[in-house]
């Protein structure tokens, strides 16, 4: 894990070492409450298309293919304004990424953590 960008499950409890808390994810998490996510941003623009996010459907042995689909999709325009936002956030100081996924290691918000740093090992 980077100091300065995690990820983690939105359902899990705000850390006093959050920094900026970003809900990645393209639909709200089931169950929360929009005012107790205690969230600085939610950049539904950065997560995958609709089409990917449902081919994927969080099978463990699609997600390199899904990692690969989804890094070609941050270079498009339909992610460049929320990308630029993401960068600034991860510029300013500490950033969550947040998810509704069970399975947070092979989700968008890992994929953007790992593109963010520029490393395979951020979580």
């Amino acid at each position: 894990m980077t100091e300065r960008v995690r990820y983690r499950r939105a359902y899990d409890l705000v850390h006093p070492d959050d920094g900026a808390r970003i809900l990645v994810d393209r639909l709200w998490p089931r169950g929360i409450r929009k005012e107790t996510l205690d969230l600085t941003a939610w950049l539904r623009d950065i997560a995958p298309s609709p089409e990917l996010r449902k081919w994927y459907g969080h099978q463990p042995d699609l997600f390199p293919e899904f990692r690969r689909r989804y890094l070609a999709e941050l270079t498009d325009a339909d992610h460049a304004a929320a990308a630029d936002q993401l960068r600034e956030y991860a510029e300013r100081g500490p950033v969550t990424l947040l998810t509704g996924s069970k399975a947070v290691d092979i989700s968008d918000a890992a994929v953007l953590a790992e593109w963010l740093t520029g490393s395979s090992s951020a979580s």
